[in-house]
């Protein structure tokens, strides 16, 4: 180990790079933490960074983040890690909100109108990949044994339903799965279960509209979302849309896409949904609801990152919540699909699942190429979703 640390201004300057030049999520954030905190500056030793990872994997939430946050509090302190939880999420925030001003408008240019429909085309497409990149290791984690196996058959099953028919209600089948999977392997009968996952019913019931609303939606993508960032995608569609009404469905794809080719974490998506409800005051507070828990998470309990890691009740609860969150992303390529109005963006639909599941292309470049396409398409005079 290094017996020098950085300061707070350098942490600042490189955990901000991190997040204006992560394209690509969680892979590409932790890649570049790794190379900054492990190989070049040798500040973490790599056995410790290796744990935070799988720690952070077993929390709820987006554990790019976490992860930057808990290395920025290994080596700085509280102070440290708030200054660069804030400088890694801060500049993805603000160019959602940017892009909302000009993709959510009253009436933007029809260039915009059509880059935004052509991205949104393939954002099915995207949730199916980023579904089939975490099935395998789910899937291996499930072990050989027939009724763990069956079971994540069943955890999958149920989180397709509910991320294609049940909208608001996907975080209780998450949780739902988590505990009885919990349950089973602590031996504790389904009434135990029940009795753990019934609170969390006036959770979901709690908001009804304005900016309680808001905050429960961005409260659910912070702190009950698992399996990745993608899982976002089903705990926010069905209250945007068709909840609250916060946003059309062409505009919900638009933002979506819009979290997919910008940098740094993808739950800045979230922003774009609150700037949609409540402008930029509601894009800013919906931001700091879905970061908060990260930083508690972190601030709270770094310290017993390790055993976090090797908690095997933590560990049980993600064998059913994680092929359920899973599930989940794949459900939400159904109503994903039925928002394109189009026949073009069915064609595109069709091109970037080829591009993406077939010749292994990046997310980054389909989704901005389809934008492009989608401008063209709209000017010269291509229907354009209203």
């Amino acid at each position: 180990m290094a017996s020098d640390r950085p300061s707070l201004a350098t942490i600042a300057v490189q955990w901000g790079r991190i997040g204006l030049t992560g394209f690509g999520g969680p892979p590409t954030h932790i890649a570049l933490l790794r190379s900054l905190v492990v190989d070049r500056n040798h500040w973490i030793e790599p056995r410790e960074f290796e744990d935070a990872v799988g720690a952070c994997n077993l929390l709820p939430g987006p554990a790019s983040t976490q992860l930057c946050i808990f290395c920025a509090r290994r080596l700085a302190g509280s102070l440290g890690a708030v200054v660069g939880g804030l400088c890694f999420i801060v500049p993805a925030v603000v160019l959602m909100l940017a892009l909302s001003a000009l993709f959510l408008a009253q009436s933007p240019p029809t260039w915009v109108r059509g880059a935004g429909a052509g991205a949104g085309s393939a954002v099915a497409a995207v949730a199916v990949q980023a579904a089939s990149l975490l099935m395998v290791p789910s899937w291996e984690r499930a072990g050989r044994r027939a009724a763990r196996r069956a079971r994540w058959a069943v955890y999958l099953g149920l989180g397709i339903a509910a991320g294609a028919l049940v909208g608001p209600y996907v975080v209780l089948v998450l949780l739902g799965c988590g505990v009885v999977e919990l349950a089973i392997a602590s031996g504790l009968g389904g009434r135990s279960a029940a009795s753990v996952a019934l609170p969390a019913v006036p959770l979901a019931a709690a908001a009804v509209g304005g900016i309680p609303a808001l905050v429960w939606v961005a409260f659910k993508v912070g702190a009950l979302s698992y399996g990745g960032g993608f899982v976002i995608v089903p705990l926010m569609q069905n209250d945007a849309v068709h909840t609250y009404h916060w946003m059309t469905s062409g505009q919900f794809l638009n933002a979506v896409a819009l979290g997919q080719v910008t940098p740094g974490p993808v739950v800045a998506t979230v922003a774009a949904v609150g700037y949609a409800a409540h402008g930029v005051a509601g894009g800013a507070l919906a931001a700091a609801v879905a970061f908060a828990p990260s930083f508690a998470f972190v601030l709270a309990g770094g310290r017993h990152f390790e055993r976090v890691r090797t908690d095997v009740r933590a560990q049980r609860f993600l064998d059913g919540a994680g092929p359920a969150a899973i599930g989940a992303i794949l459900g939400s390529a159904i109503p994903l699909t039925r928002a394109l109005q189009e026949w073009w963006q069915l064609a595109l639909l069709a091109a970037a699942a080829v591009a993406l599941l077939v010749a292994r292309r990046g997310i980054v470049p389909t989704l901005v190429l389809a934008g492009v396409i989608g401008a063209v398409a709209a000017l010269a005079g291509a229907p354009v979703p209203g």
